[in-house]
């Protein structure tokens, strides 16, 4: 029963409160005389809650509550906590009503799917305990907790390539040339997948699907457009598009044909480089073809330089030194000039990088003169030459005479020849009857394709009697075919030599083509090395280092092999000078392939070598370009040297490596001169009262020197710059009876690779010192003597060419005056000098008087008829630089080596024979061409 009054709280009697509080407590199945927290709290034993990145409110299914029996007790019944355990679970369980017990989810953190998706951990309800204190509080059952993290679409997708390439071969519909792929960071499936891709470059003929793989919706042409560039995008599933696009280029192929890829038409080659790579990004393209095997072979075509390649142009003379070859040869086609004019009116071909070549068209021949024709042709001797050969016209050829020595008169017999039939080299030797009356081989026949292919080939003959044998650029042929015959009856009858064609009274079997460096050399053959070395080429393809070839053969049994030693095949000219100009390439290529499958055929290629122009040389001859001597030093034995102060140097200009063509520097460079000659300018020289002579004997070893009245020889000879330098000096100039001379002048020229180069010309004059004339007595006395330099005393020579100066009058005559004063104070002083200096001229002059008579007719002293220079210089080479060819090192004793000092007396009487002649022949005035005397 309840009653109240007024608004105050009710207020029971204590009988009904105490019934009231009984029912109440057994409602809840409390005992009020029990422990006031008796019960634990309860709740689920798993929730399951979703929350969504970003932010902080759990979603649990069921809701977080927790329910206690002991309610409505306070802080019995009441929930005061609900707490987490979990590693690092970033979240946070909140009271929101002690009494009902709710609560909720919070997170303490940030969540962030892309971190981590889901999260498990423990939860359990604690209860407010007995009192306020909290004491003797109770705790649920452990609860599971399973917590999803929902995701938000923040990230864009991204390629994963910035560029993507691809080709395709013209004329076909791919399904798919390429597959784009782009990513997206977001976690769900929803928004981390790539949901579609668009081209966003307009009108490509492309299309792409969702999956990003591209197609062509058309045939491509390589010739309409070779690559297309376009721009790709990608969505993910919530349509958020990528923030960058990316590029696909694709390139279209022509259809695929077999052959070699990677290559340049021209390779440019700078001389004395070394070797150059050819080919370093060259490759074959076999289109997917199976192949066992294959073949390449590349020829470098230098027929159109000079013979055959780039080969050195010095004079055969020359070419024989360099090489080793022995000395005596004789040249039946030598460039000509005075001593040698037979070769004037034939055709030659001066185009070719100063190589002599010489053309025969079938109506061309010469003579060779007696005095030039190699004689005691015995059982050894060589023919060389280098010869270019077509196939002869005609149905029945006609013999092509190179080379014929046959009868001047009368009977026209052959005694020996060289000549061409149907393209065969064919030579002929008849033996006189002076040996065995027997048959003997007279014909020697050899057939090789070389003799009518157009091209340049080395020939050499060594005639070792009966034996012949044939060398072709350096390879040994024996004869086919040998003819034996009677030998020749006895008859004196002079013999002609000729080239070009037969002499029979009259020419005929004319040669066509071409000859050069037609030599004999009587008494010795050639050496196989020498033969290899006098042809050998200077360019040509080298692989790995090896020796360097104009064909090479390249062999492989897969494509990778042959592709890698393709890319190492390089070119090499070792001239210091080569030939500027292309030089063709020609690559062939075949393949072999497995089982019956159709091979594929290889294009040929077609390339050039374009060597560029050498840096060319400037060769400079510099020195004393006057020279005044007294007249006492011109009458001594030995005379003067007008070339002693020489110097012979070579530069060339080049670019610097850093600045370019623009900036260029000057280099010395040292190389080989071939010629040099002194010209006499203005009268020839005087054979009764002057000459020029070379003092050193071993000069004559190294040069032939040959003396006209009008010019000095020092005849064709490769050699260095300071060797010609050495020979030059020692030229002397003598002239006893230089009263009647005022002045000798000389102009001397050098030129290296047989003209190729020139030199300045150099001009020098000698001039006599008189003292009749007071200026020549001033000047005489201030000449130095013969052991100084004239070079210290300009002053003197200004003083002798004052005349020419434009100097005014006034001027002239102060300047004489001071040179008066100055000769008057050192003239008293300088006197006796003078005296005692002439003095010891004239006593020198006396002892050398037998000295003079000696050199004077001896061997080097050398005046000939211009028409046998070619005699003499082989005399010259094969006596007197005999003992030098066999040993190189002998010393110098005065003016005769060690070795001429060691001769026997009979070698001494026999010279000395020889230099009365000569003398003899110096006062003639009339040359005497029948006979050669040194």
């Amino acid at each position: 029963v309840f009653r109240g009054t007024g608004g105050s709280s009710a207020r029971l009697a204590w009988p009904a409160r105490l019934l009231l509080y009984m029912g109440y407590s057994n409602f809840y199945g409390v005992c009020p005389l029990c422990t006031v927290n008796k019960h634990k709290p309860w709740i689920e034993t798993s929730y399951h809650g979703v929350i969504t990145e970003n932010m902080d409110t759990v979603l649990l299914d069921p809701p977080l509550v927790a329910l206690d029996k002991d309610a409505p007790i306070p802080y019995a019944g009441e929930i005061c906590a609900f707490k987490i355990f979990g590693q690092d679970a970033p979240f946070e369980a909140v009271v929101l009503n002690r009494t009902s017990g709710e609560g909720v989810l919070k997170a303490s953190s940030q969540v962030d799917c892309e971190s981590q998706k889901e999260y498990t951990f423990i939860i359990q309800a604690y209860d407010c305990g007995a009192g306020p204190n909290g004491a003797d509080w109770k705790k649920s059952h452990k609860a599971v907790v399973h917590i999803q993290v929902n995701d938000v679409n923040e990230f864009s997708p991204v390629f994963r390539e910035s560029l993507y390439k691809a080709s395709v071969t013209e004329g076909k519909i791919y399904d798919s040339i390429l597959q784009v792929e782009a990513w997206d960071q977001d976690c769900s499936p929803q928004y981390s997948q790539i949901c579609n891709y668009e081209i966003v470059t307009a009108g490509t003929p492309f299309a792409i699907d969702r999956n990003g793989n591209i197609r062509n919706t058309e045939q491509l042409s390589f010739d309409k457009q070779q690559s297309y560039k376009i721009l790709v995008s990608a969505f993910d599933c919530g349509q958020k598009k990528a923030k960058e696009d990316v590029g696909v280029h694709i390139e279209v192929k022509p259809v695929c044909r077999p052959g070699w890829q990677g290559w340049n038409k021209r390779v440019d080659y700078e001389p004395g480089t070394g070797s150059k790579q050819l080919f370093p990004k060259m490759h074959l393209e076999t289109c997917g073809g199976p192949l066992s095997g294959m073949k390449v072979m590349l020829e470098l075509q230098t027929n159109h330089i000079g013979k055959g390649c780039d080969r050195e142009t010095y004079s055969e003379k020359s070419l024989q030194k360099l090489c080793g070859a022995a000395s005596g040869s004789t040249d039946l086609l030598p460039a000509p000039s005075p001593s040698t004019n037979w070769t004037a009116s034939l055709l030659t071909d001066s185009g070719r990088d100063s190589d002599l070549i010489y053309r025969f068209d079938g109506h061309q021949a010469t003579n060779v003169p007696d005095h030039a024709v190699p004689q005691n042709l015995t059982d050894q001797f060589t023919v060389a030459m280098w010869m270019k050969h077509g196939p002869s016209p005609g149905l029945r050829a006609e013999k092509e005479t190179i080379l014929c020595n046959s009868d001047k008169t009368e009977m026209n017999r052959h005694h020996y020849s060289l000549y061409v039939h149907n393209c065969r080299l064919v030579f002929l030797l008849r033996r006189d009857f002076t040996q065995i009356d027997t048959f003997r081989p007279a014909e020697f026949h050899w057939k090789l394709e070389q003799i009518c292919d157009k091209e340049w080939h080395y020939y050499v003959i060594n005639v070792e009697f009966p034996a012949v044998t044939l060398f072709v650029d350096g390879v040994t042929y024996e004869p086919y075919l040998v003819t034996d015959d009677w030998p020749i009856h006895s008859a004196k009858i002079d013999t002609q030599l000729t080239v070009g064609a037969c002499w029979q009274g009259q020419f005929t079997q004319y040669f066509h083509g071409s000859l050069s460096g037609l030599t004999i050399r009587p008494g010795r053959i050639e050496t196989q090395k020498v033969i290899s070395c006098l042809q050998a080429c200077k360019e040509g393809l080298d692989i790995n280092s090896l020796e360097t070839q104009s064909v090479l053969v390249v062999e492989g049994e897969d494509v990778d092999s042959i592709n890698t030693a393709m890319t190492k095949i390089s070119y090499i000219n070792s001239r210091q000078f080569p030939t500027p100009g292309l030089r063709r390439l020609h690559i062939t290529a075949s393949v072999q392939c497995f089982g019956e499958e159709t091979c594929l055929s290889i294009p040929d290629i077609r390339a050039v070598v374009m060597v560029l122009p050498p840096s060319e040389p400037r060769i400079t001859i510099t020195g004393l370009k006057q020279l005044i001597r007294p007249a006492s030093e011109l009458r001594g034995p030995l005379g003067v040297a007008p070339f002693k102060e020489l110097r012979i140097t070579s530069t060339v200009m080049r670019g610097d490596a850093f600045g370019g063509p623009h900036r260029l520097s000057v280099t010395e460079v040292m190389h080989n001169l071939d010629y040099c000659d002194v010209l006499v300018i203005g009268d020839e020289l005087n054979p009764e009262r002057e000459s020029l002579e070379i003092h050193h004997t071993a000069m004559l070893c190294r040069f032939v020197f040959v003396c006209f009245r009008a010019v000095v020889f020092f005849l064709p000879g490769v050699d260095s710059m300071a060797h010609y330098e050495q020979a030059l000096r020692q030229l002397r100039y003598r002239n006893w009876r230089p009263a009647a001379l005022s002045e000798r002048r000389f102009r001397l020229t050098c030129s290296e690779l047989n003209g190729r180069y020139t030199s300045n010309e150099f001009n020098l004059e000698v001039s006599v010192l008189h003292r009749a004339a007071p200026m020549e007595h001033i000047n005489h006395v201030a000449a130095p003597p013969q052991y100084m330099r004239p070079v210290h005393h300009p002053l003197m020579i200004h003083a002798l060419n004052s005349h020419t100066s434009a100097a005014p009058p006034a001027a002239t005559v102060v300047i004489v005056i001071c040179i008066a004063a100055l000769v008057v104070i050192v003239v008293i002083g300088i006197y006796r000098i003078h005296a005692t200096h002439q003095e010891a001229s004239r006593d020198d002059e006396d002892e050398v008087k037998d000295l003079e008579t000696d050199w004077g007719s001896s061997a080097l002293n050398i005046t000939i008829n211009p028409m046998e220079v070619t005699a003499l210089a082989e005399a010259v080479r094969g006596e007197e630089c005999e003992e030098e060819d066999e040993d190189e090192d002998e010393e110098l004793v005065g003016s005769v080596t060690i070795a001429e000092s060691d001769k026997s007396d009979e070698e001494e009487e026999e010279k000395e024979e020889g230099s009365e002649e000569v003398v003899g022949k110096r006062e003639k005035s009339e040359w005497d061409s029948s006979r050669v005397t040194y």
